[in-house]
């Protein structure tokens, strides 16, 4: 056990004692990702209004990855491949997403964006920037740097 801030008894395993520090970053990263979720959709209907939340992600990666394998997609989203050819069916039928032979391997192919899916996703991406601004005015450029390097340190210890 060891003390929280407060000075009371505190027990991360979950024993008798509270961790206060654990119980604030959960209720705030609840309220986070409830956000995100909601962020998500919208963000999605902006692209394209038939464009699910889910998808969105799907265009977040291919902007920042390139192309890539189906699968190799799947598994940096930890769905099936059922799930991932059906956004993928989605994003195509919406003129965002084509595919193309895989060079290494003619039995696979390779999704990326295309060019209106990119010009779509890149003026949505734009625009959220452009909120973020906004909404954090009134930080300290070192704030948010702090911010974006402590979201990135608990996202690779997330993958790992």
């Amino acid at each position: 056990m060891h003390k929280s801030s407060t000075g009371s008894e505190a027990d991360p395993a979950g024993g008798s004692g509270v961790d206060l520090e654990f119980l604030a970053l959960e209720r705030e990263l609840a309220v986070f990702l409830r956000r995100a979720r909601a962020s998500s959709g919208e963000m999605a209907r902006e692209v394209h209004p038939e464009l699910e939340p889910a998808a969105y992600g799907l265009l977040v990666r291919l902007e920042e990855a390139g192309q890539q394998r189906a699968t190799e997609l799947a598994g940096y989203f930890g769905v099936g491949k059922a799930t991932m050819s059906r956004q993928l069916r989605a994003l195509d039928e919406l003129g965002l997403v084509a595919r193309e032979p895989d060079p290494a391997d003619g039995r696979a192919s390779l999704v990326r964006l295309t060019d209106e899916g990119r010009a779509r996703f890149r003026r949505v991406r734009d625009a959220r920037r452009d909120r973020y601004v906004r909404k954090l005015a009134g930080w300290d450029r070192g704030e948010i740097a702090e911010l974006a390097r402590l979201l990135h340190q608990l996202n690779k210890r997330a993958e790992s």
